[in-house]
């Protein structure tokens, strides 16, 4: 595969290798395997059969800490589905400038949406997604979900790299004049779409990649709803977590960014599933809400 990003490190399995013989050397004969698919910012290692190291790509942190350290242990016991737990953070060396992190690993496969009933993974997902924002935001950090002006100027940039018609225009100033959110921030993923999904026995078992969590506005969860590749599993996860019409819209407009932006950073060449997937969102999208 071509490379996602032109300022991204190379990282395979010797590097990983070096590093866990160097700061976790009781862990440096276990198995290791790359796991795919591949993240867009991270690279996961499959550590053993239940840990998993994870690698940014690109502009990591070289400070310890970080929010999914502090939070992904309160927010497990507390949500219907596996998520990773971190066991441990490595530090920047000489081999890899950033911080680096040890998880739980989450059994389960990355399946395409075509492949499992989209109406039951809308009804899982919807369930997850309402679990998640039950929990008290209280103290939490900000997470992806901005206000939709506050990404007008990065998607207006995007539009003048996306050739998708006027229409697409059109729709990202609905999005923009729908009310925002005036409700308390609530919890989200904040990048719910297919390769963080994982499925055992043809259901929805765990979600992984929590680098965009936080509170804010709950339409950054609500827009996986135009990932299910379907009107009848969109519709459903609206029946199974009722949501007013100017959520529903800025999620609509969150979706619509989200395709635009991938169709026009990435290629069928550097990321196909993704170029893929983001081609079905905007399709959803078009077809009307």
């Amino acid at each position: 595969m071509a490379r996602m990003h032109v300022d991204e490190l190379e990282i395979d399995e010797p590097l990983v290798r070096r590093l866990l013989v160097e700061q976790f050397p009781k862990w440096a004969d276990r198995p290791l395997a790359r796991a795919l698919p591949a993240g867009t910012e991270n690279a996961i290692f499959r550590l053993g059969d239940d840990l998993a190291v994870r690698l940014a790509r690109r502009k990591g942190r070289s400070d310890p800490g970080g929010k999914e350290l502090e939070w992904l242990p309160r927010l497990a016991p507390l949500l219907p589905l596996e998520i990773p737990v971190p066991v441990a953070q490595g530090r920047p060396s000489a081999d890899y400038p950033w911080s680096w992190e040890v998880f739980t690993w989450v059994a389960g496969e990355t399946v395409p949406v075509e492949q499992i009933d989209a109406v039951q993974v809308a009804r899982d997902l919807a369930a997850f997604v309402e679990a998640l924002q039950r929990v008290d935001g209280a103290g939490a950090p900000r997470g992806r979900g901005i206000p939709l002006a506050e990404r007008d100027p990065e998607i207006r940039g995007w539009l003048t790299r996306f050739d998708g018609g006027s229409w697409v225009e059109a729709e990202w100033e609905r999005a923009l004049a729908a009310p925002p959110w005036d409700g308390p921030p609530v919890w989200h993923h904040g990048d719910l779409d297919v390769r963080n999904w994982l499925v055992r026995d043809g259901r929805i078992s765990g979600v992984v990649d929590w680098g965009a969590m936080g509170v804010g506005d709950p339409a950054c969860d609500v827009m996986v709803a135009w990932k299910l590749h379907s009107g009848e599993a969109r519709d459903a996860f609206r029946e199974a977590l009722p949501t007013d019409d100017a959520t529903w819209d800025r999620a609509r407009g969150w979706a619509l960014s989200q395709a635009v932006a991938a169709l026009a950073y990435y290629t069928p060449e550097n990321n196909p599933a993704l170029y893929r997937e983001a081609e079905r969102w905007l399709e959803l999208v078009r077809s009307g809400s």
